[in-house]
């Protein structure tokens, strides 16, 4: 992958089938990227990322700033979240099929003694996913008929770096896993997000301005969710 060194900050270039030059700064360490046309030149690229360099720190500290989650070791008393309401985990061992059970304040996840806390983040992450699954076709459905957009099918999977994603030509979305501890109007933005790639493939003016036309708020709902916790992730880059 080619690289720009400026300011301190390495920022990776990606080149792409697009008209514009882009600049993308991901969480959680301010990984910094810049999409740009396949014949741009290098000193083209260099002083589009100098006029972007108080916009990069800015973000970058954001993230440095932000709080993470401590590590979690999957026994009672530690909080787990959903749809951005916060729960106390309570295990419970028995000698049935492991399940989770939500309460009023507690989460319930019943276990076979000596189950591994591997084993119970798994069962945990999969309680996730269900959740996840029972709420995000009615919230895509919603979605396509404001923006005018039909999908063809939608996915859900841990990713590190992005919340969700679309494959345009298969008119596919991936959401993150993670959206399922977060308010359910900022899941709705991811959605919404992805959809509007449908309109628009690139993150230019076009794409914002079907943003400000079909959800307004969507840039309170985009602060909100970048200024929750971070999942703790061993992170290796």
């Amino acid at each position: 992958m080619e690289t720009l060194n400026l300011s301190n900050l390495t920022i990776d270039i990606i080149r792409k089938d697009i008209k514009n030059m882009h600049l993308a700064v991901y969480p959680p360490n301010g990984r910094i990227r810049l999409s740009a046309p396949k014949n741009t030149d290098n000193e083209m690229m260099r002083l589009f990322a100098i006029s972007k360099i108080s916009w990069i720190k800015k973000h970058i500290k954001n993230f440095e700033t932000q709080p993470r989650e401590t590590p979690r070791e999957f026994i009672s008393g530690e909080s787990y979240y959903l749809l951005g309401k916060r729960y106390l985990l309570k295990v419970i061992e028995h000698n049935e099929v492991p399940k989770v059970v939500l309460k009023h304040k507690t989460l319930e996840l019943y276990v076979r003694p000596d189950t591994s806390s591997e084993k119970r983040e798994a069962i945990i992450e999969e309680w996730y996913r269900n959740q996840l699954k029972a709420l995000v076709p009615k919230l895509i459905e919603k979605w396509e008929k404001v923006i005018g957009v039909q999908s063809n099918a939608y996915g859900i999977k841990k990713m590190r770096t992005k919340w969700g994603t679309c494959n345009t030509t298969a008119k596919r979305i991936w959401l993150n896993l993670e959206l399922a501890k977060k308010p359910i109007e900022c899941i709705e933005f991811i959605i919404a997000h992805e959809l509007v790639h449908l309109l628009e493939r690139s993150h230019n003016d076009r794409f914002v301005s079907y943003m400000n036309e079909f959800m307004p708020k969507w840039r309170f709902y985009r602060e909100e969710l970048n200024n929750l916790p971070f999942r703790y992730v061993n992170w290796k880059y």
